[in-house]
């Protein structure tokens, strides 16, 4: 198996089962977010320990690369901190914008299945949404997110 079917597997199996898919019953913080372009819709709810991710959840309708992209992120971020989670995004932005600067990122592990995403720039912002939408919940943004 090529590293390609990989990442289309990985994809494919996060967006047919979204890990931490459902409400997160008295979250510290929400934001709900939205890609006029593709139509995905989402709302991030945190448990916050201090300035750690205790417990996330999202829900909404979205893409494939949407939906899979909020399962691989919130299985990513839980049990980091706000630095944490600042630095990993950076790293995916330049995965999805920049994938050969980011390809020996070995870090990045199931989340480096983001990085066909490249190939088809309209599709990044269905793969960041969440990232934007999570960011709006840690600063406890009352403004919906747009990727317009």
């Amino acid at each position: 198996m090529d590293l390609k079917d990989l990442y289309r597997d990985v994809i494919l199996d996060h967006n047919r089962q979204p890990r931490n898919f459902g409400v997160l019953t008295h979250p510290d913080a929400h934001a709900d977010g939205h890609n006029p372009l593709c139509g995905d819709r989402l709302t991030v709810w945190l448990r916050l320990d201090g300035d750690r991710v205790a417990d996330i959840r999202f829900e909404g309708k979205g893409c494939a690369i949407s939906t899979a992209s909020a399962s691989l992120m919130t299985e990513a971020v839980k049990g980091k901190d706000r630095v944490a989670i600042q630095q990993l995004y950076e790293r995916i932005h330049t995965l999805l914008t920049q994938p050969h600067v980011a390809a020996s990122d070995a870090s990045l592990g199931k989340l480096a299945a983001l990085a066909g995403v490249s190939e088809f720039p309209a599709r990044v912002k269905c793969a960041t949404l969440c990232w934007h939408t999570l960011n709006a919940a840690l600063e406890h943004s009352a403004d919906a997110v747009s990727t317009e």
